[in-house]
């Protein structure tokens, strides 16, 4: 049976819920981010990237380029949920799943031919499903392998099904930017194209005199991959091995009370994602970024693990605090909160209930007043200004 690898990829995705749960939305150049002077662009809609705006750009730039634009913040429980459905309808198809992130996946469908026709079939039946619970488009590409597929995907975009068979590799490839090929990033990208290679059939037919002074012992490997050879396997449920909840502030900080009150507030968001996935964390960190892009680190292994917001907030803050005592004078760019050595829920002590933890209660009621009302709708005392 011939391989079927899917790459799909939600269009737009963020910005595409936003014109879903909001008609007037439609049609309009929309940009999901954070404003402020270091905000950043998340997603933008298909309208507003014909006027250069794109994911991960500066909001003050995205505005320059757009100044009619409109700008909303971006709902990360609701991205959650549409997410959900989305893989639901993956699952269905097979079990080998592997999400790269909220709205893209690689599916082997292999198997599963059998019962629901070609990866052609599936991956149109895939989109209707998808349209049909989401209101959402999403491309698909369909072939022998990860790479291609994913190449693939993005070349009919937005609502695309792409189909690139083992006999039309070359075909389709060749002709392609070289940028084309993921994981090249841009600064080595322009080395690639400063040798005189522009294209994947260049690249693929390139000569070591040429690549060696780029990618060294990787060369060979770097031809392959412009070949369309890839035998990675799709590996579904790829553990998380970090959680993690981070803020750029629009003008750095230096007051203590203040830069705790922030932490507090990544503390309960980080707990409150841990939760969701029903996990718990071994061991609590804090991210710190000066003014002048200097970072460090602090963390500290608990035991047992734990996903309490109060626990976690209260070794963040010590951590900081023990930080901030070192660095009487730092004014701070970023401040995040990072949960390592993650395990599942599910290995708690089985007689261990809510009243033997008194806190979980608190969390469990902020999870519920949050998933109902909303994110914002209830929060904790020592995060409000």
């Amino acid at each position: 049976m011939t391989r079927a690898v899917l790459h799909v990829d939600m269009d737009a995705f963020y910005a595409s819920v936003e014109q879903h749960d909001a008609p007037e939305l439609q049609g309009k150049p929309l940009i999901v981010g954070w404003d402020g002077g270091r905000g950043v662009v998340a997603a933008a809609s298909y309208e507003v990237r014909r006027f250069g705006v794109h994911s991960a750009m500066p909001m003050s730039t995205a505005l320059r380029l757009c100044p009619h634009a409109v700008c909303v913040r971006p709902r990360m429980a609701r991205y959650q949920e549409v997410s959900r459905t989305v893989f639901g309808v993956f699952h269905e198809m097979t079990p080998l799943v592997q999400g790269l992130s909220l709205d893209e996946a690689f599916l082997d469908v292999t198997a599963s031919q059998a019962l629901f026709g070609g990866g052609v079939a599936i991956g149109r039946l895939i989109k209707e499903r998808i349209r049909e619970r989401t209101g959402l488009t999403a491309s698909v590409g369909v072939a022998p392998n990860k790479l291609i597929a994913k190449i693939a995907s993005d070349l009919d975009k937005p609502d695309g099904l792409t189909v690139v068979t083992p006999e039309r590799v070359h075909a389709v490839l060749d002709p392609l930017p070289v940028r084309r090929l993921p994981g090249l990033g841009r600064k080595t990208g322009a080395r690639v194209e400063a040798a005189g290679i522009a294209t994947l059939g260049a690249l693929r037919s390139a000569p070591d005199a040429l690549l060696w002074p780029i990618f060294g012992r990787y060369s060979t490997w770097v031809r392959e991959r412009a070949s369309g050879i890839d035998e990675r396997p799709v590996q579904p449920d790829l553990e998380e091995k970090s959680l993690s909840a981070e803020d750029t502030f629009a003008t750095d900080i230096g007051e203590p009370a203040v830069l705790q009150r922030h932490l507090a507030r990544l503390a309960d968001l980080a707990a409150s994602r841990l939760r969701q996935r029903e996990l718990m964390a071994g061991c609590i960190g804090v991210k710190i970024r000066r003014g002048d892009f200097t970072t460090f680190t602090r963390q500290r292994a608990v035991a047992p693990p734990t996903c309490e917001g109060r626990t976690i907030a209260a070794v963040a803050a010590d951590l900081l605090a023990r930080w901030l005592a070192g660095n009487p004078d730092a004014k701070l760019r970023l401040l995040g909160v990072v949960l390592t050595e993650l395990t599942p829920a599910a290995q708690l002590g089985l007689f261990e209930t809510a009243a033997a933890r008194p806190h979980s209660r608190v969390d469990a009621a902020l999870d519920e007043a949050r998933a109902r009302f909303g994110s914002r709708a209830l929060r904790r005392g020592n995060t409000i200004e």
